[in-house]
């Protein structure tokens, strides 16, 4: 099983309405949830690990993992209210604005870490939850528990204006990308890590040699890259189609890679320094069509494993 471990919350997503104007539909989101949803309907086994709110909005939020097929019995369950986000999209390109304070999701504690099932052998963590306190250091914590065991893959989805404590944020980002095994970024994301002149790949191989065995770089319609262990160089371009939003796009080809990786039995913790330039590119390549089917559609609303065409990574 890949246990997923961060954020659930609600998209309001601008619609118009009958009466003129526009509106806001809520959809079940989140990073780290939209990434479970793929990985449920792509057929993977996967758990979920959050705090949710035993309110209207998080039933829409267990209902939607639930027909998904992922397992929520480690959600941790509260009455305090869902997060919302409430969802602007300028030309396909979304930015958001959080209700985060005294949520469910955002109100779990270190203390609180759950002793997991051997049936779990890879963690997947990412998105505000590692921003947003104290639930940052309840996963922080996980992860550093849990690093020596598990496969750790990590999609931090920076988001520079939810930080209001950029050195500790900062601090507990090196922290996890230390213990790391598989890390995930955007070359946004990697230049605000990296802030400075010098290529994207002198910048990549800077962050791995800080600890993960693996890193992804992805840049939009340009494609992705990695750089593995062995010191191998692995590349992907963008599927072409045409764009509704681009809601999910990095959470599902993150589902992607993970699905690809596991179905080459190379997600566990033994295995991550097998991963050739080959594989990679297969699950780069899967990634993206994962990927292509979410953005060309509105909202998360990732593809099942019988929208996609078969996985080869002989």
């Amino acid at each position: 099983m890949i246990l997923c471990c961060g954020e659930a919350l609600i998209d309001m997503i601008p619609a118009p309405v009958t009466t003129g104007g526009t509106g806001f539909v809520p959809h079940a989101g989140g990073a780290v949830y939209n990434t479970a949803i793929a990985l449920g309907r792509l057929g993977v086994g996967t758990g979920f690990l959050t705090g949710l709110s035993r309110d209207l909005f998080g039933e829409q939020l267990r209902q939607g993992l639930e027909e998904s097929g992922v397992d929520v019995g480690f959600a941790v369950l509260s009455d305090l209210p869902t997060t919302l986000a409430f969802v602007r999209l300028t030309d396909g390109h979304a930015t958001y604005t959080f209700y985060d304070e005294n949520t469910a999701g955002r109100s779990l504690f270190p203390d609180q870490l759950p002793d997991l099932p051997d049936s779990v052998r890879a963690l997947y963590f990412g998105g505000i939850s590692l921003i947003s306190e104290p639930c940052a250091d309840f996963y922080a914590g996980l992860a550093l528990r849990d690093a020596d065991t598990r496969a750790i893959v990590m999609d931090p989805n920076i988001r520079p204006g939810f930080i209001r404590d950029e050195a500790r944020y900062r601090a507990r980002l090196d922290l996890m990308i230390a213990r790391a095994d598989i890390l995930k970024v955007s070359d946004e994301d990697l230049e605000w890590i990296l802030p400075g002149p010098g290529p994207l790949a002198e910048k990549a191989q800077a962050i791995q040699s800080k600890g993960p065995r693996v890193v992804i770089v992805t840049r939009g319609s340009e494609g992705a890259s990695a750089w593995l262990a062995d010191g191998s160089h692995a590349e992907a371009p963008a599927r072409k189609v045409k764009v509704a939003d681009t809601v999910g796009a990095g959470d599902t080809f993150n589902a992607g890679v993970i699905e690809a990786l596991n179905a080459g039995d190379l997600l566990q913790k033994d295995r991550i320094a097998d991963i050739t330039a080959a594989h990679m590119e297969s699950a780069l390549a899967r990634g993206a069509e994962v990927a292509a089917v979410t953005v060309s559609r509105a909202g998360a609303n990732p593809p099942w494993a019988h929208e996609l065409s078969g996985l080869d990574l002989a």
